[in-house]
């Protein structure tokens, strides 16, 4: 059972009226499943073993830093005011985003039956637990006495009567993300009940195969298992499509209903959902261009994958290009001096050095990704990626920042400065990613197998099918 790929790994290239293959070289079912399961059972590498040590150090030292900010306060933080939302908003902005790929790679592409998200969804939506994880830490330290963060919920006190202000678009925040996060929880395991079953049955230690069992739910892989698998998964991918679209809609309405010159747009609903899928399909491209390198599955996380993903980062960089324009257009054409004076301090004021940063990230370098020659080489894909994640927390912090910096009254102006404590807790946070991320990666099938099968199977079929069209002719 064999697929001859004419150019190897290389399935960049189109031939008329065939689709590219998405599984390449002698792959069957068997190879399929021993490429994942020896992810999780063999020995880790070198590579992995470093990049653990150094993700759970970074993590730690977020600890570290969450303990000194609970017991020293708030002010370890450089806000200040009139910068009361500092580093700790910009950093749940950025992570919130980035969580928004996966979602989209398993539920809307699965909806338009993409067959190319099978061999990274599992990954993609993985990384959207991770970053909401990573996104969560902030606002819950950014309350101040974080341990009297359940008056957030509504409490029914005599003495307090503290009850949440529905009409805050902060609170449907916190509604808008635990239901996002909630959802994609139950998305990834779902979909991971098949794979999880094949760990079982290999597992030769009882420890694990315990645990995998467990995990399984006692999956036999009946017909009426696949059955009932399949009729969830694709209700839970029509409940989780439109929490793509509504997840950073609302986070922007914390930002669009204020009256703070810069913020008081109407643009910021699309202009934030297209930066999030731009974020997060790079987050994507960073983690799968050095995994499937690493964990020797290049068979499987294709050229083709990559290259698909590359073409949504330089559309959604477009997008985001566009936006950045029309926000001063709208500015320009509202004759508002507020508004004028927001955007032209935006570009020439105490921060151009992180709004050029932003648009030389965003705008120019996704533009690399015209030529096919650059989406097909990993190398210019992870560099470019990189850039993106980099632009695209800077432009959260140009929104933020700037536009807090200086309002309406000039006596309150000031400009703000990052303490050590904001700049290890950004690390830190990158650090927990990672170590979740790795974990997942020893532990957990981070290939889709059932679905990949699937595809390998149809791509059989059509080569058969074309095989015997040519020797009627």
């Amino acid at each position: 059972m064999s697929l001859a790929i004419p150019n190897g790994l290389d399935n960049s290239n189109d031939r008329p009226g065939q689709r590219a293959p998405l599984v390449l070289g002698d792959t069957n079912y068997h190879s399929i499943t021993e490429a994942v399961c020896k992810i999780a059972e063999q020995p880790p590498s070198r590579a992995w073993v470093i990049g653990f040590l150094v993700s759970v150090h970074l993590a730690t030292m977020l600890g570290l830093c969450i303990a000194y900010l609970i017991y020293t306060g708030v002010g370890v933080w450089g806000n200040r005011a009139p910068i009361f939302w500092g580093w700790p908003i910009v950093n749940f902005v950025f992570w919130v985003g980035i969580g928004h790929a996966g979602t989209l790679i398993s539920a809307i592409l699965y909806l338009f039956r993409q067959e190319w998200r099978t061999s990274i969804n599992r990954t993609a939506e993985a990384m959207t637990i991770f970053a909401v994880v990573c996104a969560g830490t902030f606002p819950g330290i950014h309350v101040g006495r974080a341990w009297l963060a359940f008056w957030l919920a509504p409490y029914p006190s005599l003495n307090l009567w503290m009850w949440p202000q529905f009409r805050s678009p902060l609170l449907w925040d916190v509604f808008a993300v635990s239901t996002y996060a909630t959802v994609s929880l139950l998305f990834w395991y779902m979909g991971m009940v098949p794979d999880l079953a094949t760990f079982r049955d290999r597992s030769k230690n009882p420890i694990r195969r315990a645990a995998y069992g467990v995990l399984a739910l006692g999956w036999s892989g009946s017909s009426r298992h696949w059955m009932r698998y399949e009729k969830a998964y694709a209700l839970l991918a029509a409940f989780a499509a439109p929490l793509v679209l509504s997840v950073h809609t609302i986070v922007s309405f914390d930002f669009a209903v204020s009256q703070v010159p810069g913020w008081h747009t109407t643009i910021f609903p699309p202009y934030f959902v297209a930066g999030a899928i731009f974020s997060g399909f790079a987050m994507v491209i960073t983690l799968m261009v050095p995994a499937r390198k690493i964990f020797n599955i290049e068979k499987l996380i294709t050229i083709r994958h990559l290259e698909n993903m590359c073409k949504i980062i330089l559309t959604t960089g477009l997008i985001v290009g566009l936006a950045y324009g029309t926000e001063f257009f709208i500015a320009w054409f509202g004759q508002v001096p507020e508004e004028k004076f927001a955007f032209i301090n935006r570009a020439f004021g105490p921060y151009w050095w992180a709004y050029w940063t932003m648009i030389t990230c965003n705008v120019v370098s996704p533009n690399i990704f015209w030529s096919k020659k650059a989406r097909t080489t990993p190398w210019i894909m992870f560099v470019v990626s990189i850039f993106v994640n980099i632009g695209m927390w800077f432009e959260r912090f140009v929104i933020t920042i700037t536009s807090l910096s200086r309002d309406y009254l000039p006596s309150a102006w000031a400009y703000f400065s990052p303490t050590w404590v904001d700049w290890c807790m950004l690390i830190g946070s990158f650090g927990l990613f990672f170590t979740l991320f790795l974990l997942f990666c020893r532990l957990m099938p981070i290939v889709n197998m059932a679905e990949t099968k699937a595809t390998l199977a149809k791509e059989l079929h059509m080569a058969h099918a074309n095989h015997s069209h040519e020797d009627d002719h």
